[in-house]
């Protein structure tokens, strides 16, 4: 078993989410979207998993700066991989993986608690 925490460092659930599994002994591996990027066959797969926009992080300014075209487009793959791979702070944070699969999307402290029993 395999955890991937995908997100931004200076994100303040990252950091919330971060804790939790350090407090909880929880091992996982922490991808660095500013760092590391985020490849098109990763959001393909995400994508295979959950509706395009839930994971467009919708509340944060990149998405505001958008125009109401573009914000029109986000539900078509090619167009949106190419904005999250350019702006990868409109990735809802944090995504954790098991696996390659999906475990949560967002942080609440009672959601991993559920996850991790």
């Amino acid at each position: 078993m395999s955890y991937v925490l995908y997100g931004i460092p200076n994100c303040d659930t990252i950091k919330k989410a971060k804790a939790w599994l350090n407090d909880h002994d929880i091992t996982y591996r922490f991808h660095n979207y500013k760092k590391d990027g985020i490849d098109a066959t990763k959001l393909q797969s995400w994508f295979a998993q959950e509706p395009i926009l839930r994971i467009v992080n919708k509340a944060g300014t990149t998405y505001r700066k958008l125009t109401d075209e573009d914000k029109k487009k986000l539900e078509d793959e090619t167009f949106v991989i190419k904005v999250l791979q350019e702006q990868p702070s409109m990735i809802k944070r944090p995504i954790l993986e098991l696996d390659n699969v999906i475990v949560s999307i967002g942080f609440k402290p009672d959601l991993y608690e559920d996850i991790f029993r």
